[in-house]
């Protein structure tokens, strides 16, 4: 009888077969696992959506007039801040979804809408809009009725900042508590009960709760004044045929007082005639205007650092006022004397892209006729004035790179679609830069 042949390498060999198959049948439960956690996440979040939905219908019906109300209960209701908005009308607008529609309205100036006052609202719509054809701008508040949710948090993710967290209130982002958007627009005019806009970056069918009238001298705050500056302009007599040679702010020839420091001159020159015959309007109050930034300017007590070249051609002329030696850092002049904004915003991690467009999509985008042809033998925009506009819309567009930071950073498709009027839009982006490579009609 033989002796028994040694089988270990053999069950070496199945056992670790076996490993292996249980290995990856642990790979598919834990994937099982996860797609089942992901699932459960998305219908709780549907779930509570439709509860948010659901106290947001409640309230609305608790609000709205109703015999049984008192005008004291609406007043109560009133005071708690429980109201019930009703759309005064819906953008019709060149942007029809989301994607590549700009972020703010001056990315792209030539993007053009339209909003009719619903004849629902008041028995007589154009009534509404009497004496608004004396401004130019109007700002526009709306519904982001495109979030597809009401969920929201305390910190976002703006695109400009490229993935950093920052508090929601310190950020335009749709996604707020009460998704109640602000845009600025121009208005081109106004034909019954329809307005028409430019540079706006609303999305079509967007529900508009209000319009007001951009006044600047209360929205803007370089327009604004303190009271030395106001009493000031208003005090200040001189024409553009009176003005003075020789101008002294404030009557102070030395705001340093007795210093032993070696001082910095400011010195207002005169200007010659021509310089005050421009325009007999809006010459005095330009003039005036300027005067009293430069009084606020020096009222800082900020350094002016003179160069050579400006002691050598001192002017007999020229008036002189001494300002302390200080530190420049906290410079402010004009605007920035009234305003400040976060640093990234004008200066942000995300550059802009440049913008080309290849020989056929020039080619397809001069097929599109403006709006008013009547040829309806080539694709026609609905709002646009002609291919000049759309590719002022699209060098904006794209310019500013509409892609989310996920697309941006992680997507490998570089590809990008969307709409801009009745033209469906392909581009490529590249290290830097974004290319249009068709624009076809929808």
């Amino acid at each position: 009888m033989s002796p028994p042949v040694c089988s270990c390498a053999e069950q070496v060999r199945k056992l670790t077969q076996q490993a292996s198959v249980m290995r990856r049948e642990i790979k598919n439960l834990r994937q099982q696992m996860d797609g089942a956690i992901r699932a459960h996440k998305k219908q709780m979040s549907s779930l509570q959506s439709m509860l948010t939905d659901c106290k947001h219908e409640d309230k609305l019906q608790s609000v709205s007039k109703s015999p049984t109300q008192s005008p004291s209960e609406i007043k109560q209701l009133l005071e708690q801040g429980r109201i019930q908005t009703v759309p005064i009308g819906y953008i019709s607008s060149c942007f029809a979804v989301k994607n590549g529609t700009p972020r703010q309205p001056t990315i792209c100036s030539s993007s053009r809408a339209s909003l009719k006052i619903e004849p629902s609202v008041f028995n007589n719509p154009e009534h509404s809009l009497v004496g608004l054809e004396q401004y130019s701008h109007i700002w526009i508040i709306f519904l982001f009725h495109k979030n597809g949710q009401m969920n929201y948090k305390a910190k976002v993710k703006p695109p400009r900042l490229n993935g950093q967290r920052v508090g929601v209130y310190s950020t335009r982002s749709p996604h707020r508590p009460n998704a109640l958007g602000l845009t600025l627009a121009k208005l081109e005019g106004i034909t019954g009960d329809t307005l028409h806009l430019s540079g706006v970056d609303i999305i079509a069918g967007t529900p508009v709760l209000d319009i007001k009238p951009y006044i600047p001298d209360y929205d803007s705050p370089k327009t604004r004044r303190d009271d030395t500056n106001s009493e000031y302009r208003q005090t200040s007599p001189f024409t553009d045929s009176q003005m003075p040679q020789v101008m002294d702010l404030d009557e102070e020839p030395n705001i340093s007082g007795t210093s032993s420091e070696p001082s910095s001159v400011l010195r207002i020159c005169p200007a010659g005639p021509s310089d005050f015959s421009q325009s007999e309007r809006s010459g005095s109050s330009d003039v005036t205007d300027v005067l009293a930034e430069v009084k606020n300017y020096v009222k800082q007590q900020q350094l002016f650092t003179e160069s050579p070249e400006d002691k050598q051609t001192d002017s007999p002329e020229c008036t002189s006022l001494s300002t302390n030696h200080l530190s420049s850092s906290g410079l402010k002049f004009g605007c920035e004397d009234y305003s400040t904004i976060a640093a990234w915003v004008r200066a942000p991690p995300v550059s802009n892209l440049d913008v080309r467009f290849t020989a056929n999509a020039e080619k397809e985008l001069k097929e599109f006729v403006s709006c008013n042809s009547t040829d309806r033998t080539r694709p026609k925009f609905q709002f646009l004035k002609g291919p000049e506009e759309a590719v002022a819309a699209i060098k904006g567009i794209l310019s500013a790179d509409p892609r989310s930071v996920y697309r941006r950073t992680r997507c490998q498709d570089r590809l990008f679609f969307f709409t801009l009027d009745t033209a469906d839009i392909t581009c490529w982006f590249g290290d830097g830069f974004a290319e249009d490579e068709r624009d076809l009609t929808m």
